[in-house]
């Protein structure tokens, strides 16, 4: 597996392409099936739920504090259809492939289902 880019855009457009292709993207979900969430570094009092593109990407992150977590696939149709929607109405953003010290782009959501909307075209 191909590790992240030093460059945010290379690692967006990876998810994008690599989620497409294979039908699902990335969360990390504890025993009690909640999913991670961190608070924004861009946005005082907002939380961003982290995806990734592919399994070993997010079981990267699954060690430490964080080892109470395992990579959950989500089936595309679902993210674009549910997912997002949700996530906007509940006023949190999206990770995009965070590397190991969560550090990646946050965007927020409806932004990236026009992205997705725009590759499937």
């Amino acid at each position: 597996m191909e590790p992240l880019s030093d460059n945010l855009q290379e690692n967006f457009d990876r998810l994008i392409v690599e989620c497409l292709e294979q039908g699902c993207i990335w969360g990390l979900q504890d025993n009690d099936e909640n999913w991670a969430l961190v608070g924004s570094s861009d946005h005082d009092n907002i939380d961003v739920i982290p995806f990734w593109s592919s399994k070993p990407l997010a079981q990267a992150l699954c060690n430490d504090e964080w080892s109470i977590y395992q990579p959950v696939a989500i089936e595309m149709e679902e993210f674009l259809d549910d997912w997002l929607l949700g996530m906007h109405s509940d006023v949190l953003l999206v990770g995009i492939n965070w590397n190991l010290d969560l550090e990646g782009d946050e965007i927020e959501p409806l932004d990236l289902l026009e992205e997705f909307e725009s590759e499937l075209g």
